[in-house]
């Protein structure tokens, strides 16, 4: 055991401590929370605009806070942007978190002093928590990586600006910066490619033992890492190397490549962050989904997601939440987001501790027919049936077809970049089409009534999505390939990149 695992010893044995308390009394500790918010927010504009002094209860809260997306605060923000204090929460935003949208473009979340807690402290709280857990904590003696944007900021009306990932990059304790990789000019680097030869150039001879990263990017530096040393396997390279934390994308499908790079299994910790805030983190690494954060600032309300575009959906709060149903997840917040739709569904797999599972994106679906397929489904449809036909798969979305030739009936299109292809192409395609119809019973009712044809696949050539992200400036950090569309605009994009004569066609 190294000092630093030495002297962090007793601190993640008493946070791993706290968290198994609060989390299970989630219910009550959110009502505080509630209260906590609501009392502040009374000294607000939104609040005054909203009536906070007449909210005694959720109920009240309902009745006067609407659910609302970044354009129903966009207002909000504006005054920030113009100098304007007390507008979303006390005082002014302490940064604001960048990021694209699709319809606001850019977004600026706001981050205060009083939520950066709940951003840092939530990663850190995970990290100890699991050496507390498990007893591995000597990724604290050695070198750890952070594949992350950019940590250079803007000032936009006196508020510093960029990216989640670099403003955290910020918050790091001088005791652990001596750890920390890649340096501070090289995480500046905004092209990625340019980006990920300085990271090997910088890591390939350190004692690297914990990485954290988006699966796809990081596989990018593995891959460059090996052609750069001549190594066979990762573990080669860095031989202490021991923990994976990861979080915003389905660690299942890049799992079998990942662990094949490295050349052993390694133990990984899954995180939930996003730039409205913290929201879980796997706390036992032996139960299935994340423990949700309910001590950290942030009040959570539940809506089922088949009545997320409904005008008075149903509102839940955690003590009226069931396990197994696809909900998306509203967020209140001491940044001053209220009744914030952050576009994430997630599903209760446990109760008391509360543990979720992300499903995916309320905006990532296909329901062309009414079928209501979601990214739990496609991902997991897809994994077990790669599994079973020993295929690896890079990355993959799916699409629905609706203009067939010849009267055919329309169908959805996976298009999927494998590391090495099916036998039978055709084959894996009715497995993964077995594997949906035994999840989604509206799938099923469409390919039993003849109004849908089974999947087909369209395979597309090595590295077709890094191509795909570069074209859209999307190309590593945070960024994330979309599992699924319901329209057609990635799949057309996607059209140099097909590898014809393997199609199911």
């Amino acid at each position: 055991m190294g000092f630093k695992s030495f002297v962090i010893k007793p601190v993640a044995t008493k946070i791993a401590i706290d968290i198994k308390k609060w989390s299970r009394h989630a219910v009550e500790t959110q009502d505080k929370i509630f209260k906590q918010l609501i009392s502040v927010g009374k000294q607000t504009l939104f609040g005054k605009d909203h009536h906070f002094d007449k909210i005694n209860s959720y109920q009240d809260f309902i009745q006067h806070v609407p659910i609302r997306d970044y354009e129903g605060l966009k207002s909000y923000i504006e005054k920030i942007k113009e100098g304007q204090s007390d507008i979303l929460w006390k005082g002014r935003p302490k940064y604001f978190a960048k990021t694209s949208g699709t319809t606001s473009g850019v977004k600026y979340i706001p981050l205060t002093k009083d939520s950066m807690p709940n951003h840092f402290g939530s990663a850190r709280n995970a990290l100890f928590n699991y050496y507390a857990r498990t007893g591995q904590g000597n990724w604290l003696d050695g070198k750890m990586i952070f594949l992350s944007g950019s940590p250079e900021l803007e000032d936009v009306s006196g508020i510093p600006t960029g990216r989640l990932s670099g403003i955290v990059n910020h918050q790091v304790p001088q005791w652990l910066r001596t750890n920390q990789l890649p340096s501070y000019s090289t995480n500046c680097i905004e092209e990625w490619e340019i980006k990920v030869e300085k990271i090997v150039e910088e890591t390939m001879r350190k004692d690297l033992r914990l990485i954290s990263g988006i699966p796809p990017w990081v596989q990018m530096y593995y891959e460059l890492l090996l052609e750069k040393t001549g190594k066979k396997y990762i573990k080669d390279v860095f031989p202490n190397f021991n923990i994976f934390v990861y979080g915003g994308v389905n660690y299942k499908p890049y799992r079998a490549k990942l662990e094949e790079l490295v050349g052993k299994k390694i133990d990984t910790l899954e995180t939930y962050p996003a730039s409205e805030g913290f929201i879980a983190f796997q706390d036992n690494p032996n139960k299935e989904g994340l423990l949700l954060n309910t001590n950290s600032g942030i009040f959570f309300e539940f809506i089922p997601a088949d009545e997320i575009f409904k005008d008075n959906p149903t509102r839940l709060s955690l003590k009226d939440v069931e396990v197994g149903v696809n909900y998306a997840i509203i967020i209140n917040n001491n940044a001053g987001l209220w009744g914030y739709n952050i576009g994430d569904t997630v599903e209760f797999v446990s109760k008391r501790p509360h543990r979720i599972l992300v499903t995916g994106r309320i905006k990532h679906f296909i329901s062309a027919f009414g079928e209501h397929v979601i990214g739990k489904e496609v991902e997991e449809a897809l994994r077990l049936s790669a599994e079973a036909q020993k295929v690896n798969v890079v990355e993959f979305t799916v699409a629905p077809q609706i203009q067939t030739q010849n009267g055919n009936l329309p169908y959805h299109e996976w298009f999927i970049e494998f590391d090495s292809f099916p036998s039978n192409m055709k084959h894996f395609a009715a497995q993964i089409d077995e594997q949906m119809i035994r999840q989604n019973i509206y799938y099923k009712d469409l390919i039993d009534g003849g109004i849908l044809q089974h999947l087909k696949i369209t395979p597309l050539r090595k590295d077709a999505f890094r191509a795909y992200m570069k074209s859209q400036g999307k190309l590593g950090g945070q960024n994330k390939v979309p599992r699924l569309s319901n329209d057609r605009k990635i799949a057309e994009l996607l059209e140099p990149y097909k590898v014809k004569r393997k199609s199911t066609d």
